[in-house]
């Protein structure tokens, strides 16, 4: 419309406003916008050449055009807010020499040996009528294994005790030293005496072993914890690698944790294994005898019980590792971790732990609902000065507040005050590092091995071993990653699609709606204002009076 029939528009406006007719000011204003809106259809609502019906035609036709579209938004909006992460995988491979090799924890089934405690002989005892001359510290010591035997063999069984500071001492007594389980290793293809590569770790399962992992400074915080033992003696650091960045441009290949150039057994790990046959025993552990073994990152505390692989005595076990690694764009930073489903490091704080992993937090998540549950925890879980240690007497109790946390996510649908595994709160790492495996095993013949090369075993009478080999299966491998399916221009862009489609809405339609409704009325309100002023002055001036003369 040209200028003139705008300032037509502008004049009613100020004549109504003059007139005290607010409303028709209005609807003059409204009008304008009409006949000027960039919006399809808004024109025909104030065409005067349109009659009432085909005017309200427009208005139905406009009104199911905005319905529409704003249903269509909502969906997008919903899935913007809803689901705005998507697990893809990334552009290229990763090498293998990117990543820690894995960290390997080795537990013995053999939890105590024959010449410290012969648990068969003392379980029987336990069952028998009459309890027989059991001595206190070989009670002790009986109690101590009971905690990392199979539970289910307890059952009936007096132990009466509710707390045992002493339990991880008596289990380092009575259990089978590192440089006896762990006979020979070698790295990356040079042999060394397995004590430089592996240190103990206290576990659910006793004393175990452990190689690669983080040190306790770097991994625990160990100013929120006892000083009573050590979980982890690893001392050796990691300053040029985290979890969520990697390794540092400027580390090398012996940095630590320890890594690989390639893949294959020459660049991985071989242990051999060996147990005594005087130390087996089938009761606290069952049929199976040999070792568990456990591949997890080197900044995740491990739980053997929960994932693990046997290499059962007289059998040569290979483990072919398959690294399944995810990584998060930092687009992703901005948003919540709920709509990401991932935290990153620095958001999630652990009383515990200094690195974030999920496997970390739900062994803190396990430690609290213990302690609330029984009053103590499991020697193996991480705990104050304050926190008592569970004696054997407690193994039911601590075993059965595990089982019921699993149950929490199902409970919390029938009962909404069971969250307290909600409360935890325990999502993936934002950054996180899995080794899946491929097993292959066959029959390790030792002792044909070692009458070949004309060698006897005296110092080691009744040793039985067995074999593993662990390295990682190709030189490369995919990484996924978590990226965002719909960022906030995917979703404007898709609103100004649909607005488009339906209304033929744009940026400057929006500008044009906030012009009409804020500048233009005070535009029209200042020409109001300058015309009454005018006024005020034409009558207020006094008429003139010509003069003649003469």
């Amino acid at each position: 419309m040209d200028s003139r029939s705008v300032s037509n528009f502008e004049l009613k406006a100020i004549n109504a406003w003059d007139k005290g007719n607010f409303r028709r000011g209005i609807k003059s204003l409204f009008l304008e916008y009409c006949s000027n809106s960039s919006v399809h259809g808004v024109r025909y609502f104030g065409c005067k050449r349109r009659t009432a019906f085909e005017k309200v035609w427009w208005v139905v036709v406009f009104l199911l055009s905005v319905y529409g579209c704003g249903r269509l938004i909502q969906n997008i909006y919903r899935k913007w807010e809803q689901t705005p992460v998507i697990v893809s995988f990334a552009e290229k491979s990763t090498p293998v020499w990117q990543i820690p090799f894995p960290a390997v924890t080795i537990c013995p089934e053999t939890k105590a040996r024959y010449k410290y405690l012969n648990f068969t002989d003392v379980y029987g005892q336990m069952n028998d009528t009459y309890r027989g001359d059991i001595d206190e510290e070989t009670f002790d010591r009986f109690r101590a294994v009971a905690q990392v035997c199979d539970s289910h063999i307890l059952r009936g069984v007096e132990l009466n005790q509710t707390e045992d500071p002493n339990v991880v001492d008596l289990l380092r007594n009575v259990s089978m030293p590192l440089e006896k389980a762990l006979f020979f290793c070698k790295w990356r293809n040079e042999g060394r005496m397995c004590g430089d590569f592996f240190t103990e770790t206290i576990t659910e399962e006793g004393i175990c072993f452990t190689f690669n992992a983080q040190s306790a400074g770097e991994m625990l915080r160990l100013d929120e914890l006892h000083s009573d033992y050590q979980y982890i003696s690893e001392n050796r650091t990691s300053p040029l690698w985290t979890l969520e960045k990697g390794y540092a441009e400027n580390s090398d290949m012996d940095t630590y944790p320890v890594r690989v150039l390639g893949d294959g057994a020459r660049a991985g790990l071989f242990v051999l294994l060996n147990l005594f046959s005087q130390d087996q025993d089938f009761i606290c552990r069952g049929p199976v005898q040999g070792y568990k073994i456990l591949l997890h990152s080197s900044s995740e505390y491990p739980q053997v019980s929960r994932q693990y692989y046997r290499v059962p005595l007289h059998q040569e076990v290979i483990i072919s590792v398959k690294p399944q690694m995810i990584t998060t764009s930092d687009g992703l930073r901005d948003y919540t971790p709920e709509r990401r489903q991932c935290f990153f490091n620095e958001e999630r704080h652990l009383k515990y732990f200094k690195v974030y992993t999920q496997q970390n937090c739900e062994l803190e998540c396990s430690t609290n609902y213990t302690l609330q549950r029984c009053g103590c925890v499991k020697f193996s879980m991480p705990r104050d000065e304050q926190t008592k240690v569970c004696g054997a007497g407690m193994i039911q109790c601590y075993n059965e507040a595990e089982d019921e946390l699993l149950l929490e996510d199902v409970m919390y649908l029938v009962d909404k005050t069971k969250d307290f595994r909600a409360k935890c709160n325990c999502l993936p790492a934002c950054t996180s590092v899995q080794y899946d495996a491929e097993i292959s095993q066959a029959g390790f013949d030792w002792s044909n091995l070692i009458s070949a090369f004309r060698q006897s075993l005296e110092d080691d009478e009744g040793a039985q071993f067995a074999r593993l080999s662990i390295y990682f299966k190709e030189a490369q491998f995919i990484t996924s990653k978590r990226s965002e399916l719909y960022g906030l221009t995917d979703f404007l862009a898709n609103c100004g699609g649909l607005l488009g489609l339906f209304m033929g809405v744009s940026l400057l339609s929006l500008a044009e709606m906030f012009y009409f409704c804020s500048i233009r009325p005070f535009t029209i309100l200042r020409a109001y204002r300058a015309k009454r002023r005018e006024s005020n002055v034409l009558f207020a001036s006094p008429p003139m009076i010509e003069t003649k003369t003469k």
